[in-house]
């Protein structure tokens, strides 16, 4: 079964007097469970918008969105936000991590709206992705104490959290040398892996999306390839097993 679906999808948005922006027209596509895809694109080609709406954080003008089958179109803002809490979990390109909380307090976000992981086990959750993540050494550190990278693997522990069906990673090694970035990227390949959760990595970078089992590219609003890809051989670093981690 699809993730993630949407058919003849439109969004626009209304630009000064009587302006309107078609930012996504009519895409169709469709990821299925357990796979690793980038969606690839420059600057302003809809890349953004198409997670925001397959996230449901933003609703189409037109076309119907599903998540795990379910059509989110025929859902309230309420059951929407209940179901991408769920199943959905995001990176952003800076992290997006509350600069007051440390990073395990980050981590522990998701899971105070989560009636599975309740005190104790959710402190040990949020324990384990961090170790997995390798930043069990580093619980108490507050962001601005973290490089960039760091404080992108604890944004990836964050999206993990709830044991989502599907991450959805918006440009996640923008901010990070190559060198990083590769680590990030064998991070989230060995989770994907491990978890069988779908990874859904925007990008304007051809060598990240090269790392990735399936690229679909988009261009102003349009998809415009959807190829599978082979996947590059090796990993800058070795990823522990993940100890006690629970992924459903």
């Amino acid at each position: 079964m699809a993730a993630v679906e949407v058919r003849g999808l439109t969004r626009e948005y209304r630009r000064g007097e009587g302006g309107v922006v078609r930012a996504l027209d009519g895409v169709t596509l469709s990821v299925q469970a357990g796979e690793f895809v980038s969606l690839v694109g420059r600057a302003g080609s809809g890349k953004t918008t198409l997670l925001h709406v397959l996230g449901l954080l933003v609703r189409p003008t037109s076309g119907q969105v599903l998540l795990d089958g379910v059509d989110a179109g025929a859902l309230t803002d309420g059951q929407r936000a209940r179901l991408r809490g769920r199943r959905v979990g995001f990176v952003l390109r800076d992290g997006n991590l509350l600069p007051t909380l440390t990073v395990l307090e980050n981590v522990l976000l998701p899971l105070r709206y989560d009636r599975v992981w309740t005190g104790r086990a959710a402190r040990s959750r949020a324990r384990d992705l961090l170790d997995v993540v390798g930043l069990g050494d580093r619980l108490r550190h507050r962001p601005d104490q973290l490089t960039a990278g760091q404080c992108q693997r604890a944004a990836i522990a964050r999206a993990m959290a709830r044991a989502p069906g599907v991450v959805l990673a918006d440009e996640p090694t923008g901010e990070v040398d190559s060198e990083t970035s590769d680590e990030l990227l064998y991070l989230m390949q060995q989770l994907n892996r491990m978890s069988d959760v779908t990874f859904l990595v925007a990008t304007q970078d051809e060598e990240v999306a090269s790392c990735m089992d399936r690229v679909v590219r988009i261009g102003d609003g349009r998809l415009v390839g959807d190829r599978r890809a082979r996947p590059a051989e090796g990993s800058p670093r070795e990823l522990g097993a993940g100890g006690g981690v629970r992924w459903t």
